[in-house]
Order: structure tokens, then C-alpha cells, then sequence
């Protein structure tokens, strides 16, 4: 299942954040610890990096992530350049006091009474951006909602005499490249429901479950998930939870449903969906793919791939 959902709002969102970019700063990139390149607009980083901006990366949700793979991520994302990483939760006060020093870090040249600190909060749909603008105004600016594509116009605001911050729009890309990240992002709800279909998003989060945290799995349902697969898993949560269509068949819809929501609310427990070293296997993997068939077109007589 290919999974692209893109709201028209966006179109103009983009074209305000690359004007936007000129005068900015620091760039706050807000992602989701639980799958923090998959959450990371491919978009963004070409508008920051095309005026040599630097970034703060806030890998939110750190609380519902693996402690483990999230320190991962901070020692991949530190280790380049103009690039500074976190792992913090938006809804904690004392981890949203860190952030314009951090950002201040980054550009020290900014920050006087004469040069304000101008910075601006990037991201996906439903990563926390807004959450984090109230935060660190310390009141509420922005609309806050369990649903992505809340916020949908861009606001600056004043934090203080040193330092100004605008909040823009959760901001996906036209084609979503890799399908696993797809999923991911559904998984994660930061894709509207209406773009995809439950029972298939859920069987590949139980896939991920199954091979990573199958003691969660078991402890949360009190099941036996040896030998399962995901959709083998929806049907167990079904049967243990009595969830049964008139006919007598499970529901396997809501079982999914309840799958979904144990994992976004972390009552699964602290699970991460990708880790540095999946990732470049998946990358390698595609990477392979799209080169066996890029030497298979010439012969069959279809367009060279780029560079050929």
C-alpha cells in the first residue's frame, strides 16, 4: 500500500517557510524520537540547508521511545555538522527551558536587545510543534489536537526582547520515497486517517512488535506470540479482548484500532520503529533494488535511470 497524504494547505505552508528562511536564524526541527528520519521532512532540510542554517533537532516523545535506540539517534544526528540533537518531552517544562540556550549555542552572534535571536519550529503533522510554541511562551498560541494538520497558518511571536520564534504548519513532502516510512508515519498518526487503512498499518506495526518487543506484546495482552505475524497478532488481540463481528468472525478492525492506540499512547510500553542501523539497511536494500532495475531498462528497451 503506497501512502501519500498531502492537504492543500501545505502547498502555500512550504512557500511561506522558504521566505521565512531568509531572515531565520536557528531552524527548530521538531521529530518524533519513536522514528526520528522517518519523521523528518526531506523538504526541511533542503530549505535550511539552502541557506546554510543551522539546526536544532528535538527528537520529542522521548518518553514513549526506547531509552537505548534514542541515544542512538542523539550520536548519529550529533555527529553532523551545524547540527545539534536533544531527546527531550515537549509537555515537560523543565525540557523546554533548555531549548532557546541550545538554540542560542548554535548562533551566538544573535540574542542582544539589537540582534535578536530569530528562530523558527519545522516539522511533520502532529510531531508536538505546537505543543512546544506554548511551552516556551508559557501560554497558549497555538492549537493543540491528537490529530495532524491542527495548525495550518504561520504566526511569529516575541519570546522576549532577545528572541523571536515563528510557528509554521506540519509540513509533509508530495511523495512519501521510502513505503516503510509510510507506515511509520501512519503508525505514528501523523498521517489522516482517511489516507490509510487500519488493519494493514497495524499488521506492520505488529511486525516491527513481533521482531523487537514480542515481551511487550505478551505482557500487554497476555497472549503467546511465538510463531505470529502481524496480521496473526491482530487476530490474537481480537480473540483475547472478545472483539467479534455479528457473525460470530473477530474484528479485526477494532483489534487494530486497539493495537494503534496502545502503542501511540505508550501503554505498550517505550518502543522506537527504526533504529539507525535499520535504517541504512532499509536504505541499502532499496538502494540495490532501484540499481538491478535501472541495469534491467536499457535492455528492455525503457528510459536509463539518471547518470546513465
Amino acid at each position: 500500500m503506497s501512502i501519500n497524504w498531502f492537504p492543500g494547505h501545505m502547498v502555500s505552508a512550504r512557500k511561506k517557510a522558504a521566505e521565512a528562511m531568509e531572515w531565520v536564524d536557528v531552524v527548530i526541527e521538531v521529530l518524533d524520537a519513536r522514528l526520528p528520519e522517518a519523521s523528518s521532512n526531506p523538504m526541511i532540510k533542503e530549505l535550511r540547508l539552502h541557506r546554510q542554517r543551522p539546526c536544532l533537532k528535538i527528537l520529542n516523545k522521548a518518553d514513549l521511545a526506547d531509552p537505548a535506540v534514542t541515544q542512538a539517534w542523539l550520536n548519529f544526528y550529533n555527529g553532523q555538522k551545524d547540527v545539534k540533537a536533544v531527546a527531550l518531552s515537549c509537555k515537560k517544562a523543565g525540557d523546554v527551558a533548555k531549548i532557546p540556550g541550545l538554540c542560542q549555542a548554535l548562533a551566538p552572534h544573535r540574542g542582544t536587545n539589537l540582534k535578536p535571536l530569530r528562530m523558527m519550529i519545522m516539522g511533520i503533522p502532529n510531531v508536538g510543534k505546537s505543543t512546544l510554541m506554548n511551552a516556551l511562551l508559557k501560554r497558549r498560541v497555538a492549537a493543540v489536537g491528537d490529530q495532524p494538520a491542527v495548525t495550518k497558518n504561520q504566526q511569529r511571536l516575541e519570546l522576549n526582547d532577545q528572541m523571536s520564534i515563528i510557528d509554521t504548519p506540519g509540513l509533509l513532502w508530495p511523495k512519501i520515497e521510502h513505503e516503510s516510512d509510510g507506515y511509520m508515519l501512519a503508525v505514528s498518526h501523523a498521517i489522516g486517517s482517511n489516507a490509510v487503512i487500519d488493519e494493514e498499518v497495524a499488521a506492520f506495526l505488529g511486525e516491527i512488535l513481533l521482531a523487537r518487543y514480542p515481551a511487550l506484546l505478551a505482557a500487554r495482552y497476555a497472549c503467546t506470540v511465538a510463531g505470529l505475524d502481524g496480521v496473526g497478532l491482530i487476530e490474537a488481540v481480537a480473540k483475547r479482548r472478545g472483539f467479534r463481528l455479528k457473525g460470530g468472525d473477530p474484528d479485526l478492525e477494532q483489534a487494530a484500532i486497539t493495537l494503534l492506540k496502545d502503542y501511540r499512547t505508550g501503554t505498550l510500553g517505550r518502543i522506537s520503529l527504526e533504529t539507525p542501523e535499520t535504517r541504512q539497511a532499509m536504505l541499502g536494500k532499496q538502494a540495490h533494488a532501484t540499481a538491478a532495475r535501472c541495469e534491467a531498462l536499457p535492455e528492455s528497451g525503457g528510459t536509463p535511470c539518471p547518470g546513465q
